[in-house]
């Protein structure tokens, strides 16, 4: 055997001896205890923080990378740990792969599973704002809605009860769509809980048709359905972004005749929305408030993996903009819809869908803010 050739093999054997040291169990074990957490048996940390109460409390958070690298581990959002129903949980992420409902370019089905993919990314604090959500609730992923892809009224049956069984003990889901029918029965649920709730709508389609090809359930109605059903007070709601050709000069017609308001993409062009959220907030008070974001709000240059994509939308910018401006309203629900993976080349539409769900949930009600003075 040559030198070079025994120096390969050494080599390979202590990578290995190493390699099998550090994921020893009890080895991962060792090293989390140098800091104040622990790994969960999800694979997920745990730390402790104090309560009002002057007890402690433990709060899952997200995996750190300087335990496992970002491309290893079970791909949920942001490697928090996987739990299969709300106990104990404060918020929540679900998916809906559901893309039967979409009039053009498929593949939001695949949606939920890159958001996560995309979102082990992501870092448990926000710097901009200094929120710090995992030190206020106790969140995990549990999995996605199983239901019928076949049948679309069926899936929504499926989709409404598994809802109904989520946020029944006041669990906040924050959902990864799926295509926009899947608000409808979300809605449903969130009704049967928290009653008539105000709306925010971000998207660049209005989705109040009242059919498409004769059907009633399409990602183009939840919002009529939801208006007809009572799930929003129509007078509360705001749709935001709204652009691209029509059918009719008087697209928007029937939702004003209901009292939405409705800023088009075109009237937030070059400026700050901050001031437009301030407005939204004392228009919603401290009513039960339900946020439904379509990816495609924001303009195809940023965002190009999704169904319906037109041009001369919001930007990233804007959208934080958006979210963070729900800070202080009684959020109940979330959901961030219509991420097309097929569409999205480099991963940036699934990405920014991520950060928007991380956005989400740090404007969530009791989320704890570091003081930066």
């Amino acid at each position: 055997m040559s030198t070079k050739s025994a120096k390969r093999r050494l080599t390979r054997g202590l990578f290995g001896v190493v390699l099998r040291y550090f994921a020893h169990p009890a080895m991962l074990s060792k090293a989390a205890s140098s800091v104040p957490a622990r790994v969960a048996a999800t694979g997920a940390l745990r730390t402790s923080s104090h309560a009002a109460d002057g007890g402690a409390k433990a709060f899952n958070q997200p995996l750190s990378p300087n335990y496992l690298t970002r491309a290893g581990g079970i791909a949920s959002f942001m490697r928090l740990p996987v739990q299969d129903d709300t106990q104990g949980l404060d918020a929540c992420l679900v998916g809906v792969p559901l893309d039967v409902g979409t009039s053009n370019r498929s593949g939001t089905r695949m949606g939920p599973r890159q958001i996560r993919t995309e979102s082990v990314l992501l870092r448990p604090n926000n710097q901009a704002t200094g929120a710090m959500p995992f030190e206020s609730l106790n969140v995990a992923d549990v999995g996605d809605v199983p239901m019928n892809i076949y049948n679309l009224p069926e899936a929504c049956k499926h989709i409404r009860s598994h809802y109904s069984e989520l946020v029944k003990d006041g669990c906040i889901p924050l959902t990864m769509g799926g295509d926009h029918t899947i608000t409808y029965p979300i809605l449903q649920a969130i009704k049967d809980r928290y009653g008539t709730v105000c709306l925010i709508h971000v998207d660049a389609h209005n989705d109040v048709s009242d059919t498409m090809l004769g059907a009633k359930i399409t990602h183009g109605t939840p919002f009529r359905r939801a208006v007809e059903e009572d799930l929003i007070d129509p007078k509360a709601t705001v749709q935001i972004g709204l652009r691209g050709s029509s059918y009719t000069v008087d697209a928007h017609a029937w939702q004003i005749s209901k009292g939405f308001r409705i800023v088009q993409a075109h009237q937030c062009w070059h400026k700050s929305l901050e001031p437009l959220m301030e407005e939204v907030k004392a228009m919603m008070g401290d009513r039960p408030v339900y946020l439904s974001f379509d990816i495609d709000a924001i303009d195809p240059g940023f965002c190009p993996g999704t169904g319906t994509p037109e041009i001369g939308g919001l930007t990233p910018i804007q959208a934080l903009e958006i979210i963070r401006g729900c800070r202080g309203l009684n959020l109940v629900g979330c959901d961030l819809v219509e991420v097309s993976p097929p569409y999205d080349f480099e991963g940036t539409t699934a990405l920014t869908g991520a950060n928007l769900l991380f956005e989400m949930l740090c404007v969530l009600p009791r989320v704890k803010y570091y003081d930066f003075k």
